[in-house]
């Protein structure tokens, strides 16, 4: 019944119902049906498409590799994506369709919705990370750190007191999470960007009463933190204890390969190293937390649970 009300553009709760409302397009705002029914209305989207189709309620996008032959898989797939637009009378916007060219040797070859040829974009911003053309990840940093700031300094100026008891919550709240969101997957590349995110921290901790005068590190001590490159590091052993042994451990055997029992003589899950032409490839997660994880105690990696894990990674570092 609720279904049904909800669909005759009214609602019903408690036994009261709200007047008629005439919707011409989309469905109404802010209701609990709307994405559940929108996600079943757009379930057949990927139905023949070949290449790589990602969904996130209303942002699509489309994936694959740039050689001569996959160009034609690209656009084949793109006027099947068309086709159901117009059968389903669920346009796209074109206007903010985009293909992003990533690979030093990708052709740039140019695709097209309808009639329309897509424009190209430098950097494209996917749920709410930004990702360039080179894939280094630096204006992601710089966006971070900027919206990092400007709450930092709105603490700073509306906060009248300056203890650790109110400021260290503040920060761990508010500012911190702006920093470390999906940090797994855009971990700064470049020591600049490292530093740029770190110095958020330091201004943060120097604004706490009776510690202006001490060193970052003794700031850190005091306040029993860790750095937020360590803290980096924390989440990526985290993430890769989850992958093998967690919730995501049926992924985990796509992405990473255990090395053989006889070079397992520290660490009884020990992985091994992929190879790779590229530098920028030492800075993806599957490449970057090999050597790290790989040090890390037996009594470390053989935790029974994730809580254990994080309690026993903790003491290592």
């Amino acid at each position: 019944m609720g279904v049904h009300n909800w669909l005759d553009n009214r609602v019903v709760m408690n036994g009261s119902q709200s007047c008629w409302k005439g919707i011409t397009n989309g469905v109404p705002q802010g209701s609990v049906l709307g994405p559940a029914l929108f996600n079943i209305f757009i379930n057949d989207l990927d139905i023949g498409i070949e290449s790589t189709l990602i969904k996130f309620a209303d942002d699509t996008k489309l994936g694959g590799t740039a050689a001569l032959e996959d160009k034609v898989i690209i656009q084949n797939d793109l006027d099947k994506l068309e086709k159901w637009s117009e059968v389903n009378r669920m346009k796209f916007n074109k206007d903010k369709c985009k293909v992003l060219h990533l690979g030093r040797n990708n052709q740039f070859h140019t695709y097209r919705m309808g009639i329309d040829c897509l424009g190209r974009s430098m950097a494209e911003r996917g749920l709410g990370v930004m990702v360039d053309h080179k894939l280094n990840m630096s204006q992601q940093c710089d966006a971070v750190a900027k919206k990092a700031n400007i709450i930092l300094g709105c603490i700073n100026r509306c906060v009248v007191s300056k203890t650790r008891e109110v400021i260290l919550p503040l920060y761990s709240v508010l500012v911190r999470p702006q920093l470390e969101y999906c940090v797994q997957f855009w971990a700064p590349h470049f020591k600049k960007d490292v530093e740029k995110l770190e110095r958020v921290q330091r201004r943060a901790t120097r604004m706490i009463k009776g510690l202006e005068n001490m060193t970052y590190e003794g700031r850190l001590k005091e306040l029993g933190l860790f750095s937020l490159e360590k803290r980096i590091l924390r989440g990526d052993m985290i993430a890769v204890f989850r992958y093998l042994k967690g919730c995501h451990k049926e992924k985990g055997e796509n992405l990473f390969t255990l090395a053989s029992k006889d070079r397992t003589r520290s660490n009884g899950l020990k992985l091994q190293q992929g190879r790779f032409r590229l530098d920028i490839r030492k800075k993806f997660l599957t490449v970057r937390v090999v050597k790290h994880w790989n040090k890390l105690p037996r009594e470390v990696v053989e935790s029974p649970s994730l809580e254990i894990f994080k309690s026993r990674l903790d003491k290592c570092l």
